[in-house]
């Protein structure tokens, strides 16, 4: 009785800041009894502070709508990730959100949760599924803004270090824009292909970068397009010396890239991102809506925004809630909403 009161009265004080959202009691099953609601969060990256973030936010999401959540976090072991989705279809719950991984690992896992009547989203990863709602950061758009920025500050003539790991669907959709800017711009050179998702996965890039960098002297421009690839090469270039030669074009965000973002000469001069625990807090609101016999669309996309190291030192960021202020978008995104879903306290 305690439990349902203090949901009624969280329901309330949404209603009271404007949310309009409804009472617990007035929501649809199952969430008028979300205490008897289960969902997982099976992970197979989870090494940074992006998906940290995400975490915080699929955690703040779960507990606004009262349910229980259960962590499975196979740290980038493909088959163990997909022997956690079928730990948690034995342990019953009702909903499975999928956190990257590999298609071919995660392809039969997610259908064998989809056959045990179990609701389903998938975060950057492609399970080839049409039951199956993909979360995603538009990814190709993440990509074709950073290199948009690094044509318009850098022309269309450079030679660039590209750090990559196929096989990653967020990673391949934004390798999409990588190999259209280059089609486009005959003048631009991949010098250097690597990459790697090895632990730690700064470090590991690091120890690449020092010798691609060694190796490709007149490299001018990388595009490291996911913020654990960018830490890495940056650890190099700096080792080498090598700021006022690079410029460092990313992918996410964090208080930690913030700060490495604006240290003075720094060479990671731009990311485009969205915040972590907004797309953390969508994913759970589109798997609710499905429980909730609700579509959320085959695509639920969190749209991305330019962050560039000029606009952190104008504004003086100094971490998320800072550029939470400073661009809105990155307190929420209006996706996967309804009026009955609880948002998390602010």
């Amino acid at each position: 009785m305690l439990r349902r009161s203090l949901l009624k009265l969280a329901g309330a004080t949404a209603i009271a800041l404007g949310a309009g959202q409804a009472l617990a009691a007035d929501m649809p099953a199952p969430f008028d009894k979300p205490e008897d609601v289960t969902i997982a969060l099976v992970r197979y990256l989870s090494t940074g502070d992006f998906f940290q973030a995400y975490l915080s936010g699929v955690e703040n999401q779960s507990e606004a709508l009262g349910v229980d959540l259960r962590v499975f976090d196979s740290r980038q072991d493909a088959a163990l990730q997909a022997d956690m989705v079928d730990q948690a279809i034995a342990l019953g719950v009702d909903g499975i959100i999928i956190q990257h991984g590999l298609t071919e690992s995660m392809k039969e896992a997610a259908q064998r949760a989809v056959d045990a009547g179990i609701k389903v989203v998938a975060f950057d990863v492609n399970v080839e599924n049409e039951a199956i709602p993909q979360i995603e950061q538009s990814d190709y758009m993440l990509g074709k803004l950073a290199l948009e920025q690094a044509v318009k500050d850098n022309g269309t003539d450079f030679t660039a270090g590209y750090v990559y790991v196929p096989g990653i669907a967020p990673l391949d959709r934004r390798h999409v824009a990588w190999e259209e800017t280059k089609n486009a711009n005959p003048g631009i050179t991949e010098a250097a292909m690597f990459g790697t998702l090895d632990n730690p996965i700064a470090n590991s890039v690091a120890n690449q970068a020092r010798a691609v960098l060694q190796a490709n002297p007149t490299i001018n421009v990388v595009f490291a397009p996911y913020d654990e690839f960018a830490k890495g090469v940056k650890i190099a270039v700096d080792e080498a010396g090598l700021t006022d030669d690079i410029d460092i074009y990313s992918a996410d965000v964090s208080t930690a890239d913030i700060s490495a973002m604006r240290e003075p000469g720094s060479a990671w001069v731009a990311t485009v991102a969205t915040n972590p625990a907004v797309v953390g807090e969508v994913s759970v609101r589109a798997l609710a809506m499905m429980l909730a016999g609700e579509n959320p669309g085959a695509s639920v996309i969190v749209p991305p925004t330019l962050i560039t190291q000029d606009f952190l030192n104008e504004k003086d960021i100094k971490n998320m809630d800072d550029l939470s202020a400073s661009m809105p978008q990155f307190a929420h995104a209006d996706v996967a909403m309804t009026e009955w879903i609880q948002l998390p306290k602010r």
